[in-house]
């Protein structure tokens, strides 16, 4: 049991919680993880990597997430969304026209600092257990991305429904926060649902629900590197594979083609099987930064 699986966590349900009750459905002893963490109260794709595909984290996550959010404008919260305390009110709030004019200060290479109540560590705690501890940390602002933001609708009086694509590291509760202060005006985030992580979607997602069927788990399961194709695949000759195994450096000798390809990551397959992601080194090789063979 190896490969990935696309989970649509249901809002009032952990990132933690959904992984246990996908690794209550698989063989004991089973690594399950996920990559991208949704909050609680956060709805949508959450991508579960089971086997020897959690070494592929950083291959299906460090991608283009989407999210559509709901901003809440004239009150503001502690955790920037609707669990939080409200903490700051206001009755004279923007209209559409100005959330639309605002948006666009939100896009590109922007300096954002992370919500308090956060699974950030600090001195090895979580952000939210030192908050919930009555500790005052001061959180850095840090630069993300934010490819772009479309208006969607208004949901009601002070609600705009807003998409979002972006790199990781952004957190939509601060990005809501930061638009309200930007129109001088309080604001939290009502709503999220992530539409998107990397190749993942809402649209190829399963619920836990689904996933519980006789036989389900093995048809969501994708294979390891069904979601990797936007890597380069290189072959290496069957001689070579138990240096492969070693996790010795792919030589350009080795390679069934001709020459090596001229990226800087590569999948690495021997015998027609997914040995790895390997990334280019000084001497025209490429190392091992995941192998899967003998693990």
């Amino acid at each position: 049991m190896d490969g990935f699986i696309n989970i649509l966590k249901p809002p009032g349900m952990t990132s933690s919680d959904a992984v246990l009750a996908v690794r209550r459905l698989l063989p004991r002893k089973t690594a399950v993880g996920h990559g991208g963490t949704l909050d609680p109260d956060a709805a949508g794709v959450l991508p579960v990597c089971v086997g020897k595909a959690t070494r592929l984290f950083d291959y299906i996550i460090d991608k283009k997430k989407v999210y559509v959010g709901e901003l809440c404008l004239g009150q503001s919260t502690d955790t920037c969304d609707a669990s939080g305390k409200v903490v700051e009110m206001k009755t004279d709030i923007p209209n559409a026209e100005d959330v639309k004019g605002a948006l666009s200060h939100f896009v590109g290479d922007i300096m954002q600092t992370p919500p308090v109540y956060s699974a950030l560590k600090r001195g090895g705690k979580k952000l939210y257990e030192l908050a919930r501890e009555g500790e005052e940390v001061e959180i850095e602002p840090r630069q993300v991305t934010v490819h772009g933001i479309t208006y969607i609708t208004e949901t009601a009086p002070g609600r705009h429904l807003i998409r979002i694509e972006c790199g990781k590291g952004v957190y939509i509760r601060s990005l809501m926060r930061d638009i309200g202060a930007f129109l001088s005006c309080p604001a939290h985030m009502s709503f999220l649902l992530r539409e998107a992580a990397g190749a993942f979607t809402t649209e190829t997602g399963f619920s836990i629900e689904e996933i519980k069927r006789p036989g389900a788990i093995e048809k969501a399961l994708q294979p390891m590197d069904a979601l990797l194709g936007a890597y380069q695949r290189i072959d290496v000759k069957s001689e070579y594979r138990k240096r492969i195994e070693c996790g010795n450096p792919v030589k350009e000798e080795w390679l069934l083609s001709p020459s090596m390809p001229d990226v800087n990551v590569v999948r690495v397959y021997v015998d027609d099987e997914f040995a790895g992601m390997a990334e280019r080194r000084d001497g025209n090789v490429f190392a091992f930064r995941a192998m899967l063979l003998n693990i």
